[in-house]
């Protein structure tokens, strides 16, 4: 009987249904990992570990002490935390599992225009936007990034389909690059003061035992690319779409990587079957 009523189901009724079964959901991103396409869903806010013995605003008073470092949350690469959210103490490179966030430093079109780069409507004040931020990246790299262009020229899984440049679902609305610009030699001595800029365009890679997980706590992991060759298409048929593919780039000095106090919570699965080869 269920099966003749089923059989008498208009067409169109039907394929409604089918559209219906897996809808866009706003708090979901995609990612890569074992050489296939993932989907990220966010089930809360991002958060940035301040400790109480932290200056992460430079200001030589310790977090503990300094109640205004507490009103806009620090997100800093090239900073390595003691803790992760839930309170577990340890190195989150060993107890917290890590999300690779790959963010295109190089320039498809040795971009001069500091116009291109992502605008200062609706950012956080205090964050290096518009020309002034195309024209200070172009001075520290050569050209304006595609992490950082109001319209990149490669495909970048944030911001999500819909959302403006400088943007992520439950993401922090801003870096501050200072630790790991001095880190790197890009300037000169230990940071002095925050370099804030927008959340830039970014992608997605999960180690190949974390493709299936349930909504937990991330590190991430900013993983600087720096030959556009490496970078991902959006289909994960080529590019850096695992594990395996970022320790190639990094031994080829195609890539950079920095740990940071920036943490996400979500749950991970593979989207749409596995078209790709798995990667070891």
């Amino acid at each position: 009987m269920r099966f003749a009523i089923t059989r008498t189901l208009p067409l169109l009724f039907v394929v409604a249904l089918m559209t219906m079964a897996s809808p866009a959901q706003t708090n979901s991103t995609q990612g890569y990992g074992n050489g296939e396409v993932l989907k990220f869903l966010y089930t809360q806010t991002f958060s940035c570990i301040d400790q109480p013995k932290s200056d992460l605003n430079f200001n030589g008073i310790p977090a503990a002490k300094d109640p205004g470092e507490q009103q806009i949350p620090i997100c800093q690469v090239g900073t390595q935390p003691s803790i992760n959210p839930p309170g577990k103490i340890g190195n989150p490179k060993f107890t917290t599992e890590p999300i690779y966030v790959l963010v295109p430093m190089f320039s498809t079109d040795n971009d001069q225009n500091p116009n291109d780069a992502i605008s200062c409507d609706n950012v956080v004040p205090g964050t290096t936007c518009g020309p002034a931020l195309g024209s200070t990246l172009i001075s520290l790299f050569g050209a304006l990034p595609e992490a950082f262009k109001a319209t990149p020229k490669v495909f970048t899984q944030c911001p999500e389909p819909g959302s403006a440049p400088g943007t992520c679902t439950m993401h922090a609305s801003r870096l501050d690059l200072a630790p790991v610009l001095s880190e790197l030699g890009i300037i000169s001595g230990p940071p002095t003061a925050n370099i804030f800029v927008p959340t830039p365009n970014h992608s997605h890679v999960l180690i190949n035992q974390d493709v299936d997980v349930k909504a937990i706590w991330w590190q991430v992991v900013p993983v600087l690319v720096l030959n556009a060759s490496d970078w991902p298409a959006k289909d994960a048929s080529s590019g850096i779409t695992s594990f395996k593919a970022i320790n190639t780039a990094i031994a080829a000095g195609h890539a950079v990587e920095a740990p940071s106090n920036f943490f996400l919570f979500f749950s991970s699965h593979v989207l749409g079957g596995g078209n790709h080869a798995h990667m070891q």
